[in-house]
Formats: structure tokens, C-alpha cells, sequence
């Protein structure tokens, strides 16, 4: 599940690093719809939660499932997961559509839910979210994988925050990806269920605007999707781009797209600039076009001079364990909720307010 070229099953591994002791943190895993779901279950593994659980209604799915997880018992039913008192967190990857509804029922049975982006197809189901979790004091958190389970752009996450390049004035964040058309499920093709580019790849652009600028809030100041490609999939956009503006005054662009090609060695190009007042950063995530296959590159400009860093292997992921002790302790370490539902709103916004440009 770590294939390279396939962006639908890239599931990231690190090394072992637990923050809890065996069955101190138990969790379960369902609707097995987006191949991140290993991704999600990978990462609290590594942090030392234990997977108890899994149900899909498709049999197929969890006997692929339990061939990489064996430990998970298979559960008859998804209420079967809900009653298990010993289950804390349920970590789910569903149709995009069906995310919200289904935290609802999660945390309305007392657990926090963990669930892959995008965590909402309208802003009717992020308010609907927001009212449960008044209600139940659970947690709602998003795998928001293209920081929290790459190690570059954790790396920059410390360097920015520390101040290495001074005040963050934009982020530019690049998101291609490899369609692999043939092996995608129907609802990737419906706009209702999947929400629309900019609702669904672009919501891991947002999430890191806001990291890297420390925007609490942003307006969307232009947005646009387009078909170019894909003519026998009337709904589908393979094309999407937005610009924000910052409550703090700092600038994002970002242009998500289905057109990696098949030569590129991984199945997209993430890159982030970080632009700062006293210098500027870009992550070449995933590969360094024509120099090296390799990954989690990370450029640094300042006033001391250029610097190129690999950081594969050398940073880990450690989202996962600050989530699990989040859940134990009832902090907001790892992500705040306040965060996690913003980054959800502004793709919403942007994807309402995208005009149709092909």
C-alpha cells in the first residue's frame, strides 16, 4: 500500500514511536471507500493504538483490508463497532458525502471520529458537525495527509513556526495528481459526492495556508474549475484553483489538477512555497523532478545563503501520537477543532464560489 505511483493507495510508514502502552488506545476502522484509510491506520499504529475493529459493507474491501491489518476482528455491523465500549476513536475513509453523517452517528455513540478529507460536501453537514460536537464533547479530526504524513512539510511546520524565515507573507501550494482513471469508484465522478476538486484536494491546500501563515480566518478573493480532459465525465473537474486572503493580511494561491502524466515517477508533484519576510521555503514533496526519485525535499533561502535538505526518514509523523494523547487527555495539541473545521469551510467556500472556466 505504499505504491509510489498511485496517489488513491499511498499509504505512508514511519517508524514505531508509541505514545501509549499496549491496549491503553484502542480504535476501529470502517468504510474502506479512499485507500487513505491504511494511511490513517498506519499512522496509529506506528504511535502505539491498537486496531480492533473493521467493517465495510463490501466483503471484498475488508479481506484486502485485514491481508495488511490481520489483527482486525470483522465486525458484523457498524453498530457492532459503535457499542464496543472499549473503542475509543473510529478512523473511517467513506464517499466524501457520506464523511459528515457518518461522524455524527460516531460521536453521537460517544467516540471521536477521525476521518480522511474532504470532511464535508456542504456547509450544511460542517454545521451540522459543529452542533454534535457541542452537544457530545467528541472530536471530529481530518487526515489532512499532505502535511500531517509528510515529512517536509512537518519539517517546515517547525521551521516556520520557529521563525526561520520571519513573518509568512504567502504560500503558494501546488496539488497534481495521477487520475488513474480506470480503478476509480463511480461517485469519484459525481460532484455530489465527491464535492468538487477544490472541495476535495484542495481542502489539504487550506489546511496548510492556515498552518503556515497562522490565519485563523481567509476570504476567498477568486476561484475556478475546469473539465479540459475528461469530456465523458460531464461533472468530474480536473482542474481547480483558488486565491485567499488572510485575516492576518497574508496571501494564498493554490492549483489542484488530475493531469500527472505517466512519466512522473510518483503519482503527483506537491510542492509548497512558503514565502516569508526574511526568506522562503519550497517543498518538493513527493519527488525532485529530473534530480532525484526521492522525496521530502526541502529548499531553504535566506540572508545565510541556499540550502537543500532531504528529511526522509530523519522527522517522522508525529500528528499520531498527539492525536491519540489528545483523545486521552481531552487537549488540542495535535490539531484544534477550530482549525480543522476552518480548513473544511474554506474549500466549501472556494468550491461555491468557483466559476466554470472550461
Amino acid at each position: 500500500m505504499t505504491q509510489k505511483s498511485d496517489g488513491m493507495n499511498y499509504a505512508p510508514q514511519g517508524k514505531p514511536n508509541p505514545v501509549v502502552k499496549a491496549g491503553e488506545f484502542i480504535f476501529a476502522a470502517s468504510h474502506l471507500e479512499h485507500g487513505h484509510i491504511y494511511g490513517q491506520c498506519n499512522g496509529l499504529l506506528e504511535a502505539g493504538a491498537e486496531l480492533k475493529w473493521v467493517y465495510d459493507p463490501d466483503s471484498r474491501k475488508v479481506d484486502a483490508f485485514r491481508q495488511k491489518f490481520p489483527q482486525a476482528r470483522v465486525a458484523r455491523s457498524f453498530d457492532e463497532i459503535l457499542a464496543d465500549p472499549a473503542v475509543r476513536l473510529v478512523a473511517a475513509a467513506a464517499v466524501p458525502c457520506d464523511r459528515g453523517p457518518l461522524g455524527l452517528r460516531v460521536m453521537a455513540a460517544g467516540k471521536d471520529y477521525f476521518t480522511d478529507k474532504t470532511p464535508f460536501t456542504s456547509l450544511t453537514q460542517l454545521d451540522d458537525a459543529k452542533a454534535a460536537i457541542a452537544r457530545t464533547g467528541q472530536k471530529y479530526m481530518v487526515y489532512y495527509s499532505e502535511r500531517l504524513h509528510v515529512e517536509s512539510a512537518m519539517f517546515a511546520t517547525d521551521l516556520v513556526a520557529g521563525g526561520a524565515i520571519g513573518r509568512v507573507v504567502q504560500v503558494i501550494g501546488l496539488g497534481p495528481h495521477r487520475l488513474s482513471k480506470a480503478s476509480r469508484p463511480a461517485w469519484f465522478f459525481e460532484k455530489a459526492k465527491i464535492g468538487g476538486i477544490l472541495c476535495d484536494i484542495g481542502s489539504h491546500q487550506f489546511e496548510q495556508f492556515l498552518t503556515y501563515t497562522g490565519a485563523t480566518d481567509a476570504t476567498v478573493t477568486q476561484a475556478a474549475v475546469g473539465n479540459f480532459g475528461n469530456p465523458d465525465k460531464p461533472e468530474f473537474e480536473d482542474f481547480g484553483e483558488a486565491s485567499l486572503l488572510g485575516d492576518n493580511g497574508a496571501s494564498n494561491y493554490i492549483r489542484v489538477d488530475w493531469f500527472t502524466p505517466a512519466g512522473l515517477s510518483t503519482w503527483g508533484d506537491g510542492r509548497t512555497v512558503i514565502l516569508g519576510t526574511k526568506g522562503y521555503i519550497e517543498l518538493r514533496k513527493y519527488v525532485d523532478v529530473g534530480r532525484e526519485k526521492t522525496g521530502d525535499n526541502v529548499y531553504i533561502v535566506d540572508d545565510q545563503g541556499e540550502r537543500h535538505l532531504n528529511v526522509s526518514g530523519q522527522v517522522g509523523f508525529p500528528f499520531f501520537g498527539q492525536l491519540i494523547l489528545d483523545c486521552l487527555n481531552r487537549t488540542e495539541k495535535a490539531m484544534t477543532q477550530a482549525h480543522v473545521f476552518k480548513a473544511a469551510e474554506l474549500c466549501l467556500r472556494a468550491q461555491l464560489a468557483a466559476r466554470k472556466i472550461a
